[in-house]
């Protein structure tokens, strides 16, 4: 699995601490972990959050890559709507728990309904 993740040189990285791990492999191993049971649907709450943009969209990618390969669903939890816009294909905006607006990502983003996500973007 940690190959599948793109974590180099897996056999001497399954030895080490999650301290001598970046941010960007400690995300892949926490991915590689989430997709032991083999999901039918990876539930992603804020992957990319506290790293840097080039190892967002390398996470991002692994992602993409990894629904491809596996043929599995994924809900992408975030609150960066840049990458919902890139990400998604179906948006559901909540507020306070409860969904307020949902639909295809393209109509979300150009044409939203309520104030709440109006005020979003």
């Amino acid at each position: 699995l940690l190959r599948l993740v793109h974590i180099p040189d897996p056999e001497r990285r399954m030895k080490s601490y999650p301290h001598e791990l970046s941010g960007g492999q400690r995300q892949r191993v926490m991915i590689a972990m989430a997709l032991a049971n083999d999901p039918d649907i990876l539930i992603a709450d804020e992957p990319t959050t506290a790293l840097d943009v080039t190892i967002q969209a390398q996470i991002l990618m692994l992602l993409a890559e990894l629904q491809r390969k596996l043929g599995m669903a994924i809900v992408f939890i975030t609150h960066d709507l840049g990458i919902v816009r890139r990400f998604a294909d179906r948006v559901y905006v909540m507020r306070y728990g409860e969904v307020v607006e949902e639909g295809e990502a393209e109509a979300i983003f150009v044409n939203p309904q309520h104030a709440y996500t109006k005020m979003l973007l």
